[in-house]
C-alpha cells in the first residue's frame, strides 16, 4: 500500500504509511490518502479483542510497510479503554470519550504516538509535532506524547475560544510539552502549522498531530468499522451514523470505513454555526471562510481541512451530493437540545454531541437506526451544560488528574515563526 498527496493529480510521489505519518503533510501542501481503499477482511470479528480488531482492519493499510508486524502491539498499547454504545430513547450513541483526556481524539493520538515513537527510535531521529487545536486535540496530543522518546510537541490554541477545562487539559504538561495561545482563530492556528511545514528552515524536523496527520485518521476509521459491526449484530440492521465535524477528520474515516465496506447505512454531518460544508452542498461552490466563535468550539472551524480527501473520494459535486448530507445547528438549538435530551432521558451531552442530536432530530426523525457519535465528555463544558441541566456533571477520574496539574504555557500572536524564538 502506497500513498499520495492529494494535489498529486498523477500520483508521482508515494509514500509509504510509516513515510506518510512521521511527515504529516505532504510537500505540496496536500493530504495524504492511500492508493486504493481495501476491502475488509472476512476474518473481522466484534468478539475479538479490540486491539486485535483495529490491527485487522489496519493491516493492509500497511502492506509492506515497517510498522505491519507492530500493529497488534500498537493497538493493544493506545486503544486501552472501552467503546460503549448507550440506548437511549430515539437513537443509539457511541460514546467515544472514555480515553485518558475525554475525547475521540485519544484514539488517532495514542496511535500516533506510539506508532511515531517506534519509527524515530528505530531509526535514532527527532522530531517536533505541531499541533493546531480548537479544543480537545491539543489535549489528547499532548498525553499521548509526554515523555515519548525522540517527539517533542508545540501546542496551538485560539485564545479566548476553548473552554477553561479545555485549556487547562493543554497547559498542564512539562518536559517536552510546550504550549501556545494565539492571538486568534483556530484557522490562524492551522495555518501558522501549514505555514512552517512549508518553510525549508524548519519542514525537515516537523511533522503534524492534527487530523491532516494519516495517522490519526486510520484509528479513527477502526472505530466506524467496529461500531457499525456492533450494531448491526445487537439490532439486525445497518445504522444511519450521525456526525459531529469541525475539520472533518472523524467523519473522513466514516466515508473511508463505509467504501471498505463496513455495514453503514448513510451518514450525517452535524455543524455548528460555521456553515461551509452545507452551504456548499446547497450552492455547489465550495467557500472557505474566517470561523465563527460557538458554543460546540472543537467544531468552530471555517475552512476544514479534510474536505480535501472527501473530494478525493468523491471527485465530482454530483458524487458529493450523493453521499453527503450535513445541517447546521444555533448556539440556542444546542443549548434546548441539551435540556431536552436531559429531561427525556437522564443522559447529558457535550454541546457537539447536542449538535448532533438536533440533527437526527431535524433530519432523521422517526429512524429507528440512527448511531449518534458522543465526541467528548460533558465534564469538559461544565460551563455551558450544568446551568442547562441544573446539576454538576461528575468529572471521570483522569481528566480530574490532568486539572489538578500545574499549567504553563505562552502567548504569541499568529506567527509561526514565534514558536522558534
Amino acid at each position: 500500500m502506497y500513498y499520495y498527496s492529494t494535489r498529486d493529480k498523477n500520483r508521482n510521489n508515494k509514500l509509504t504509511a510509516s513515510d506518510a505519518i512521521l511527515k504529516g503533510l505532504a510537500r505540496d501542501g496536500g493530504l495524504f490518502v492511500p492508493d486504493h481503499l481495501p476491502s475488509l477482511d472476512s476474518s473481522l470479528s466484534v468478539d475479538m479483542p479490540y486491539g486485535r480488531f483495529a490491527a485487522t482492519v489496519l493491516r493492509p493499510f500497511f502492506e509492506g510497510d515497517e510498522l505491519e508486524g507492530d500493529l497488534e502491539e500498537i493497538c493493544s498499547a493506545a486503544f486501552d479503554f472501552p467503546i460503549p454504545l448507550n440506548k437511549l430513547s430515539n437513537s443509539t450513541v457511541l460514546e467515544l470519550f472514555h480515553g485518558p483526556t475525554s475525547a475521540f481524539k485519544d484514539f488517532g493520538a495514542r496511535f500516533l504516538a506510539f506508532s511515531m515513537e517506534k519509527l524515530l527510535v528505530r531509526h535514532d531521529r527527532k522530531l517536533c509535532i505541531l499541533v493546531a487545536t480548537s479544543g480537545d486535540t491539543g489535549g489528547a496530543v499532548a498525553a499521548a506524547f509526554h515523555n515519548r522518546k525522540n517527539l517533542s510537541v508545540k501546542v496551538l490554541f485560539p485564545k479566548g475560544r476553548v473552554a477553561k477545562r479545555q485549556k487547562r487539559q493543554l497547559t498542564c504538561w512539562d518536559g517536552n510539552i510546550s504550549s501556545y495561545e494565539v492571538e486568534g482563530s483556530f484557522d490562524d492556528c492551522q495555518k501558522m502549522v501549514k505555514d512552517a511545514f512549508v518553510d525549508p528552515h524548519y519542514s525537515a524536523s516537523l511533522s503534524s498531530a492534527n487530523s491532516i496527520n494519516l495517522g490519526r485518521l486510520l484509528p479513527q476509521m477502526v472505530y466506524y468499522v467496529y461500531a457499525s459491526m456492533v450494531y448491526e449484530k445487537e439490532n439486525g440492521k445497518k445504522p444511519v451514523i450521525v456526525i459531529p465535524s469541525g475539520n472533518v477528520g472523524n467523519s473522513t474515516g466514516a466515508y473511508w470505513a463505509m467504501s471498505m465496506g463496513a455495514p453503514i447505512e448513510r451518514i450525517v454531518l452535524a455543524v455548528n454555526a460555521n456553515r461551509t460544508i452545507p452551504d456548499y452542498l446547497e450552492s455547489g461552490e465550495y467557500r472557505p471562510r474566517p470561523s465563527v466563535k460557538t458554543l460546540a468550539n472543537a467544531m468552530d472551524v471555517g475552512a476544514p481541512s479534510n474536505m480535501e480527501r472527501l473530494f478525493s473520494l468523491y471527485p465530482t459535486y454530483e458524487e458529493v451530493k450523493e453521499h453527503l448530507s450535513a445541517a447546521s445547528v444555533s448556539d440556542d438549538e444546542i443549548r434546548e437540545t441539551i435540556r431536552k435530551v436531559y429531561t427525556q432521558d437522564g443522559y447529558i451531552m457535550c454541546p457537539h454531541t447536542a449538535c448532533g442530536e438536533r440533527v437526527r432530530e431535524r433530519l432523521l426523525d422517526g429512524k429507528d437506526n440512527v448511531l449518534l457519535v458522543s465526541t467528548a465528555h460533558p465534564a469538559k463544558f461544565e460551563t455551558i451544560v450544568e446551568p442547562l441541566i441544573g446539576t454538576e456533571v461528575p468529572l471521570p477520574p483522569a481528566l480530574k488528574s490532568l486539572l489538578d496539574r500545574p499549567v504553563s504555557y505562552k502567548e504569541i500572536p499568529a506567527d509561526y515563526h514565534r514558536l522558534f524564538d
